[in-house]
């Protein structure tokens, strides 16, 4: 095995300056200069749910519309990029739909994480919309072989659906509608696998109803690759969509400095536990972050899911041990693993 390479922040900085615009996540490059940035080198991702400028923002959300500034592991700022919070006005363009002027009607976009069967005749959703986050969701009579349903609410369909609010926890479906069916998806069973994996995540680090327009759009997307290439079920575009899927979340890892001390060089080793890379006099309890691991974190980031750099096997080991440690630490979810244990 070849042994560490210890990196530098400088390293980050020319990675960094060619991060593109990412239409995965609605992110786009700091707007100054690299030079007008902190010290430390700050990862150049922001999430913008309407416009880049935060005061055209105030306006359209109000002068008193919370924002969440979000940072990296446990709210470290040397990660910088913004998250408005509380909800899109109405109407909202990212949000899909919303509450009709029927009470306890629902009408939205959303993706079919999972179903399930239910009794004789019926079936359990779990539903990922772009305003209300997951959802649960009984289909009634959905599995009968007249059922106006058909075949709509099989897993990572994208439809328009029709949701009713009755006396249960679970939202009754009355009515739905085909957006993309991902039929490619189902053509070969790598395709299979990836976006089972990749609903399975979205299920686990956003389980509730708060709304993620940027992850339903990064899923979306997602599975329209999938349903297109089955190249893109490699395991490198896998993990780059979880990295990402950890930036919306707001818990993204420390990259371009120690998560420790601040150090920027002999960047060599990974620990969830502190939320990042580490120098060599912080690396206790960690584990060793090869240049190439590090490069694709990095080039992951400032990449569309489309264009996710590719990495060996040992180095896509270690971003996914990076990326599952910062999950269950972070946010007590451990997501399944992508590659095959030996």
């Amino acid at each position: 095995m070849q042994p560490t390479g210890a990196i530098g922040g400088q390293q980050f900085v020319k990675a960094t300056e060619r991060v593109a615009v990412d239409h995965d996540l609605w992110e786009r490059d700091h707007p100054g200069e690299l030079g007008q940035l902190s010290s430390t080198v700050r990862v150049l991702c922001q999430i913008d749910f309407l416009k880049a400028d935060l005061a055209s923002g105030k306006q359209r959300f109000g002068a008193h519309a919370p924002r969440a500034v979000l940072g990296g592991v446990d709210d470290d700022l040397t990660h910088d990029y913004t998250k408005y919070s509380g909800g899109c006005p109405s109407p909202c363009p990212f949000t899909g739909g919303g509450w009709t002027g029927v009470p306890g009607t629902l009408k939205t976009e959303a993706i079919v994480l999972r179903s399930i069967r239910y009794g004789e005749a019926d079936r359990i959703l779990h539903l990922y919309t772009p305003g209300h986050g997951r959802l649960s969701a009984i289909a009634k009579g959905a599995r009968r072989s007249r059922s106006r349903f058909g075949a709509r609410l099989e897993p990572f369909f994208h439809v328009r659906v029709v949701l009713h609010e009755g006396r249960s926890d679970l939202l009754t479906v009355s009515g739905v509608d085909t957006v993309t069916a991902h039929g490619g998806v189902r053509d070969h069973a790598a395709t299979l696998d990836a976006a089972a994996r990749a609903c399975d995540a979205v299920s686990r680090l956003f389980e509730t109803a708060d709304p993620h327009p940027e992850v339903f759009r990064l899923l979306a997307n997602e599975l329209a690759l999938l349903h297109v290439d089955a190249a893109h079920a490699r395991q490198a575009n896998g993990l780059a969509f979880r990295l990402k899927l950890l930036l919306a979340a707001g818990i993204l890892p420390q990259l371009a400095a120690c998560a420790l001390c601040g150090e920027t060089d002999h960047l060599q080793a990974f620990s969830g536990a502190a939320g990042g890379v580490v120098c060599s006099s912080c690396e206790a309890a960690a584990f060793p972050l090869h240049e190439e691991s590090y490069r694709f974190l990095v080039g992951a980031l400032g990449q569309p899911l489309a264009q996710a750099p590719d990495a060996s096997e040992r180095a896509l080991r270690q971003v996914e041990r990076a990326i599952g440690e910062t999950a269950e630490h972070h946010a007590h979810v451990h997501l399944r693993p992508l590659l095959a244990t030996r």
